[in-house]
């Protein structure tokens, strides 16, 4: 009997396959280099894009000797564009959502009585760009793997507070759908009891990480038409 996978496209590759999921049979001991094969045979519009395809196997970043499981949920998308859990003693808030980043609310949220500084970073909508040429964006259409990217970060949240010890309270937001410019699209706040605490640097590594690593992507409309705007870095083994 055939082991079963669902294989989920996300981005660029969901849009050249056609489709934003498909059931695959394959035999017991398959690896990922060999699903990779049978997706290309069955999608051969991915075959430009198997040098930088991401592959993820039940939420975390897979390689081409990783062995397939029966019943896997296998989700292959280009590079990123680059849930809540609350203690008392140090609070972390992680989110993909579709409404407003209430700054505010984080903020207070990560707010203990014995905090006394705070950092936010906040990304924004654009709404001209320059590449090359100038463009002039209608607006930016997030998209997400919301599981695993959850899960992504909350690994950037504990990779901060194995970093920066003396951080309370930790959010990380990013928000998905059609985003207007001058739209906050994400935040990463820190705090602590001092400023001197690495909140700073904190807040900077965690938006640098999420770019990296949290399976997002975005899509820039403009007069000029549509395109994918996606990143250069492919994970190594164990991020």
């Amino acid at each position: 009997m055939s082991d079963k996978a669902r294989v989920l496209f996300f981005a660029t590759l969901r849009e050249k396959a056609g489709t934003n999921e498909i059931s695959i049979e394959f035999q017991e001991g398959t690896r990922i280099s060999e699903i990779k094969n049978l997706i290309l045979e069955k999608f051969p519009a991915l075959k430009q894009y198997v040098e930088t395809m991401i592959v993820a196997l039940n939420h975390e970043f897979a390689f081409d000797d990783d062995l397939v499981p029966n019943g896997a949920e296998i989700a292959m998308f280009p590079p990123v564009s680059g849930g809540e859990t609350d203690t008392q003693s140090k609070p972390t808030i992680v989110a993909i959502v579709e409404h407003e980043i209430n700054i505010n609310q984080l903020i207070e949220a990560i707010t203990l009585p014995t905090t006394g500084a705070s950092c936010v970073f906040t990304g924004t909508v654009r709404e001209e760009t320059r590449r090359g040429k100038l463009f002039h964006t209608e607006h930016l259409v997030y998209e997400a793997y919301p599981t695993m990217a959850e899960a992504k970060l909350t690994q950037i949240a504990d990779e901060i507070r194995s970093r920066w010890g003396e951080i309370d309270g930790i959010a990380l937001v990013q928000r998905i759908g059609v985003l207007m410019p001058g739209v906050v699209s994400v935040a990463v706040a820190c705090s602590a009891a001092h400023r001197d605490m690495g909140i700073f640097d904190g807040a900077h590594f965690g938006i640098d990480r999420l770019k990296e690593i949290v399976p997002i992507w975005k899509k820039e409309v403009s007069l000029e038409g549509e395109e994918w705007i996606e990143g250069e870095y492919i994970p190594k083994p164990g991020e």
